[in-house]
């Protein structure tokens, strides 16, 4: 048996988010990136085959590099073959942009030592081609205000401010590398607010991008950030950004691995 990982990118608008769900729709499978690919895979290997991902992303998440790994029973076919095998199977908006083997101890979500997501938000008035990959909020945030608060999003913290309720983690702490704003070097009228952590707890990335644009609009610094932050109250937080401009946008397996 051959570990297989591959690098994947999806538009999510269409899909039920990336786990995938055969019994939640009256008893019946929604559309999920899983789900798609695991039944592309069944289509090759003429048996069901299991599809580990780095992290479950919610519905309406894109991803431009999700990783994920399989078992493959057939030695015969070169690991690269894997990219148009499987994407011949595959509906437009799932694409398979690299396969490699590794290791049989590798796996996508226990190996993955970090993840970074970027959320792209517009704050003009946006084409109808892109409005299915931004959050357009019609005002001008001041970006230094913004990442005087993100700096505050370093180190070991206990995030239980922006969990959704629902969430299952059995911590609610997170390592975070760092978080920052920036403009889009190709259209100045988007903001990118980007984060990197060990992992992140459900909706986190969008809970705190809606926090951090409302608390901005409403006057509010740092210090407030802060304080929300380390009051571990999932009440104080600000609305949660929608879905559509957020996209999982690395996994790395370099570097130190940190709790889950």
């Amino acid at each position: 048996m051959r570990n297989i990982l591959l690098t994947l990118s999806y538009d999510g608008t269409d899909f039920c988010g990336w786990q995938r769900q055969d019994k939640s729709d009256g008893g019946k499978p929604v559309r999920t990136v899983q789900g798609e690919i695991e039944t592309a895979l069944e289509k090759i290997h003429k048996t069901h085959i299991a599809l580990t991902g780095s992290g479950r992303t919610d519905s309406g998440v894109h991803a431009f590099r999700q990783a994920a790994n399989f078992f493959s029973p057939i030695d015969s076919i070169p690991v690269e073959r894997y990219v148009p095998a499987i994407n011949a199977f595959l509906p437009p908006d799932i694409r398979i942009v690299a396969s490699k083997e590794v290791g049989e101890d590798f796996s996508s979500r226990f190996s993955a030592t970090s993840r970074t997501y970027r959320y792209f938000i517009h704050t003009k008035n946006p084409f109808a081609s892109q409005m299915r990959y931004v959050w357009p909020i019609h005002h001008e945030p001041n970006l230094q205000v913004l990442n005087e608060m993100a700096s505050h999003l370093r180190g070991e913290l206990d995030c239980a401010a922006f969990a959704a309720a629902g969430d299952q983690s059995l911590s609610t702490c997170r390592y975070i590398e760092g978080a920052r704003f920036f403009r889009d070097e190709k259209d100045s009228d988007v903001i990118v607010f980007e984060i990197c952590a060990n992992a992140f707890l459900w909706k986190m990335v969008r809970s705190l991008t809606g926090s951090l644009i409302f608390f901005e609009k409403s006057g509010k610094d740092a210090a407030y950030f802060k304080e929300v932050l380390e009051s571990k109250d999932r009440s104080k937080a600000g609305p949660t950004a929608p879905p559509t401009g957020l996209f999982l946008y690395d996994v790395s397996f370099e570097g130190e691995r940190r709790h889950v």
